[in-house]
């Protein structure tokens, strides 16, 4: 496990570095704008991930908040606990799920609510408008429906990425020397494979960006995700009557703003 040690103190130090925290969220902007800018123009041949059939997407993205749940939340409970083994504590920093996975609902009932709102459904090849009104029922008839589809996917990525990079900042703070060595293994692990789906979020993210959706519609599915992150972690979770920030040994030096 010496090389799992490694990776980890590798990355604690890559988040540790100020400028990495608090410009990481304008990546999700800028490569929203840039790739959408490639897209218009044509320029990004097509390769393996312009299918929406290729695995990471099929097996990944396509259950992206259930990944994050399943590593997140073990994870939570581990690092959390070795600063107070306190129920309310603890409580409190698992109500942080509850609250990002109702964003998650609600952001994502929106996005379809908006899409049955707007569209209609139609027969290829036709003009012949079908009597569906909802974007389940029209597909479910064997048709196709047009609609304003807001990017789910640059929501939900965007959203998820700044979500576990938030829960993971007590790695840098925590003396794992002192755990035990079975939950620090178990620790580190979920610490590695939780970096490792930023890394693939943010990839699916930049081909979510080059290959599919319109411009406004990713542009909007990338503020929807950014929006919440800001005023839970940058607004409510500073005030007393919230979940709170993930704990720190040194608060004034892990502190950072969008």
């Amino acid at each position: 496990m010496a090389a799992v040690d490694v990776i980890v103190d590798n990355l604690v130090a890559l988040w540790r570095i100020p400028t990495v925290r608090r410009y990481f969220p304008w990546v999700f902007l800028l490569i929203s704008v840039v790739g959408s800018a490639l897209k218009h123009l044509e320029l990004v041949p097509q390769t393996y991930f312009s299918s929406s059939r290729n695995a990471l997407n099929v097996y990944f993205v396509k259950v992206s908040w259930g990944w994050t749940l399943l590593l997140l939340t073990p994870f939570l409970l581990l690092s959390n606990s070795s600063f107070s083994r306190s129920v309310s504590f603890l409580g409190r920093r698992l109500l942080s799920l509850v609250v990002a996975t109702a964003i998650w609902y609600v952001c994502t009932e929106t996005f379809f609510y908006i899409e049955d709102m707007t569209g209609f459904c139609y027969e290829t090849g036709t003009t012949d408008v079908k009597e569906f009104t909802s974007k389940f029922t029209c597909r479910r008839a064997g048709f196709h429906w047009d609609g304003y589809d807001i990017s789910g996917h640059s929501f939900i990525l965007s959203y998820s990425a700044l979500f576990i990079m938030e829960e993971i900042a007590p790695m840098a703070s925590m003396k794992t020397a002192s755990m035990s060595t079975l939950p620090k293994m178990v620790l580190n692990l979920l610490y590695v494979a939780l970096n490792l789906i930023i890394i693939i979020w943010l990839w699916m993210f930049t081909c979510t960006s080059v290959y599919f959706h319109d411009q406004s519609q990713k542009w909007l599915g990338t503020i929807s995700g950014l929006l919440p992150w800001y005023l839970t972690y940058r607004v409510w979770y500073l005030k007393p009557f919230s979940p709170g920030l993930p704990p720190q040994l040194h608060p004034k030096q892990e502190k950072q703003h969008f």
